[in-house]
């Protein structure tokens, strides 16, 4: 199998351009830094230190990326906020449902439609079912994309392009009777309007096609319900699909959720705060909530 390489990253016109890449990598050790620290809330000057970076570098570098400062940056990693955004956890799924939106707060969120496969198709694995797919850079590394003419069937992460295989033979494995064929310019597009949010668009959502048992996709359309800048327990998504005894259930169906990042499996939360596991790295996790933070301050700060 070859895999693409792109060395730059996608710029809001669709382009790329090689800052984000950089970026990410010393946002993976900030992270950490943090994570560790973060009880003696850390100075810039500290991290900066730790990153080998001066104060103005490492200020900007954040801002650049995310939006925000790191001090803010950390904020948003801290267990406090975690419990804030579950305090209204159980509102969130129910609010969403009533409104009869994919999230509380879909202003600021990715427009997405989607479909599942028929029963035949699963029982089938993919046979007849031509698939696109590429790894382009991102805000989080290298995304893994694969599609179909129906729309986004498969997304996850690797921190290089030696990870690609490895994250694609993973994604690939949900179909295994495809046909698989590079695209990189078609990928490079999906991408282009996945990590923009200034072309999360309502009237051309992003198509996705879910392959899963029923009570998986049951689980991966309840996750599409839980906005950006909001978090839900797994106790909370099994209360809303009506089998509140199902949490061990749901939490292996949202671990084996085939679109990351656009169904926010990364926005489901211990019921104590804690991140829980990420299929595709906690600290990817962390970092995926930190820059979702400051898409919505940049948004509130626009608006």
């Amino acid at each position: 199998m070859r895999h693409m390489e792109l060395r730059n990253v996608l710029g809001r016109d669709g382009k790329m351009k090689n800052s984000d890449r950089t970026d990410y990598d010393v946002v993976l050790k900030a992270v950490d830094f943090l994570r560790d620290s973060q009880r003696d809330q850390p100075a810039l000057e500290d991290l900066a230190a730790h990153l080998g970076y001066s104060t103005a570098h490492c200020q900007k570098l954040f801002k650049r990326w995310c939006g925000l400062s790191p001090k803010e940056f950390l904020q948003f990693l801290t267990l406090d906020h975690a419990k804030a955004l579950l305090d209204g956890s159980a509102s969130v799924l129910d609010t969403a449902h009533e409104v009869g939106l994919s999230g509380g707060g879909r202003l600021h969120d990715l427009f997405v439609t989607h479909e599942a496969m028929t029963p035949g198709e699963y029982k089938r694995r993919g046979a007849g079912l031509e698939i696109f797919y590429g790894s382009v850079p991102c805000p989080f590394g290298y995304a893994q994309i694969m599609a179909t003419e129906r729309g986004i069937c498969g997304l996850g992460f690797s921190d290089d392009l030696a990870g690609a295989k490895a994250s694609l033979d993973d994604l690939m494995s949900r179909w295994p009777a495809a046909r698989f064929v590079e695209k990189p310019r078609l990928i490079a597009g999906l991408a282009a309007r996945i990590f923009d949010p200034s072309r999360w668009n309502p009237s051309d959502p992003i198509r996705l096609v879910f392959i899963g048992t029923a009570f998986d996709i049951g689980v991966w359309e309840e996750l599409l319900h839980i906005g950006m800048g909001q978090a839900a327990t797994y106790s909370d998504i099994a209360r809303s699909i009506g089998r509140p005894r199902a949490q061990r259930a749901v939490g292996s169906a949202v671990g084996r959720n085939p679109i990351s990042f656009i169904v926010p499996c990364h926005r489901v939360l211990r019921r104590d705060g804690g991140l829980g596991g990420y299929h595709w790295g906690v600290t990817r996790k962390r970092a995926i909530i930190g820059w979702e933070a400051g898409q919505l301050t940049k948004a509130g700060q626009q608006g």
